[in-house]
């Protein structure tokens, strides 16, 4: 497999990942890789592709015009959330459960450097494609497993998906506001932090298999990933201290929360004693400098709810932006506002990182995506492909794999790959 041209001086330039994942755990973990320079194929089920082509509304429907190869896998159009997990990657479609299908992967494999799945636990190995399987095809292959409680444990037969994960490991239960029912973080956050630590797992097997010419396999459970992530709660727990939904303050650090202002919220992170001091004066407060109640960060943790009565009169008084110019602009103090979801995308910051770009698409005309931020001296990173429509670039994997058009022809007789359109 050869990756983009374009791409040649990124660092996994030349890594072929194989992506046999739905919706968004292997999905972000390969698209990660991608990012990096990695070709990354995901194999979809005929006429149904990944299960995120299915999210939404939601949908964006193509141009009617549109005649090349690939479709949409939805009858509503693409969902925009498919995109932000598929972008620079290619689509073939396979029925592995059919003999050629199976054998059209094993050739893909045999090319490949890495190989994703998210099946339940023993699923890949009844289909004919768990580790030992393909490390048969390519004994150097580096293999990554991600499931819901990991495969081994009362849990592991069990399935999951973010909402399950953040329930058991306790991420819920310290979200939210102090008197109100448990909430779900607004956004899949556990698929994000396993696919995180997948990506990372691949890229130290890939580096370990330059030092030592072996592949690996990688075993990872999204409740095993979360775990790590509860830091400043688990030290609390460890010493027998409660954990508890706190709204926006913080267990161990105050003033770090967000106040209201005159009209929105302001974020307020004060660290340490010097910013504590500095953030008083600059309010016109010097008066909390000297109360026996704030005197120190573990006082001000113990009577929190004082604190956030007296700033929070204080930050009513000013729009959000006004006091922004003032603590963060003039006084360089680490205070912020509460942004939703579009203005975080558009602002003057965000533009001038070039973190919102546009991608040309085949069908759709263009489609946003959002750039990761790795940012390298002496390497490139970055998004060159929109996302893949559903078997998209099926034949041009074949053909590259050295299948001639009756072998294709073949195929789609026995079902192994969706018939012409």
């Amino acid at each position: 497999m050869d990756a983009n041209d374009d791409a040649a001086d990124k660092i996994l330039d030349g890594i072929t990942v194989v992506d046999l994942t739905t919706f968004v755990t292997g999905g972000f973990a390969t698209l990660m890789l991608a990012n990096q320079g990695a070709e990354v194929i995901k194999v979809e089920r005929p006429e149904l592709g990944d299960d995120n082509r299915h999210s939404g509304p939601p949908f964006v429907e193509p141009n009617p015009d549109y005649d090349g190869p690939g479709r949409t896998a939805d009858a509503n159009g693409e969902s925009p959330y498919f995109w932000t997990i598929n972008y620079d990657k290619l689509s073939v479609e396979f029925n592995l459960k059919t003999d050629s299908g199976l054998q059209a992967l094993y050739d893909l494999v045999e090319k490949a450097d890495v190989v994703v799945e998210n099946f339940r636990p023993g699923t890949a190995e009844r289909l004919g494609i768990g580790y030992d399987d393909l490390r048969e095809v390519n004994d150097d292959i580096v293999y990554c497993s991600i499931s819901a409680f990991g495969e081994t444990g009362p849990w592991s037969r069990r399935p999951g998906y973010d909402l399950l994960v953040q329930g058991t490991s306790g991420i819920m239960s310290v979200t939210g506001p102090e008197d109100g029912d448990p909430v779900k973080v607004g956004l899949p956050q556990t698929d994000l932090i396993t696919a995180m630590w997948a990506a990372f797992g691949i890229v130290g097997s890939l580096f370990r298999r330059e030092l030592t010419g072996e592949g690996d396999r990688i075993e990872i459970g999204m409740h095993d990933a979360a775990l790590p992530w509860l830091t400043k709660q688990a030290g609390k727990a460890f010493v027998g201290e409660e954990t508890k939904r706190m709204g926006t303050k913080d267990p161990v650090l105050a003033p770090y929360q967000a106040y209201p202002t005159a009209d929105g919220y302001l974020n307020v992170g004060c660290a340490n004693q010097k910013l504590w001091s500095e953030l008083c004066e600059a309010i016109d407060r010097p008066d909390l400098i000297d109360d026996d109640r704030f005197a120190s960060n573990p006082d001000r943790v113990a009577n929190m709810d004082e604190l956030e009565e007296e700033l929070s009169a204080v930050f009513r008084e000013r729009p959000t932006e006004e006091w922004v110019d003032l603590l963060a602009e003039d006084h360089g103090l680490p205070v912020g506002p509460v942004y939703d979801v579009a203005t975080a995308l558009d602002n003057e910051q965000t533009e001038a990182r070039g973190v919102i770009r546009e991608l040309e698409h085949p069908a759709l005309g263009t489609v946003p995506v959002v750039e990761h931020p790795l940012n390298y001296e002496h390497a490139t990173a970055g998004f060159e492909e929109a996302p893949p429509l559903l078997g998209e670039d099926t034949e041009a994997i074949l053909d590259g794999l050295g299948y001639d058009e009756g072998e294709i022809d073949r195929l789609r007789e026995e079902g192994a790959i969706p018939g012409d359109e």
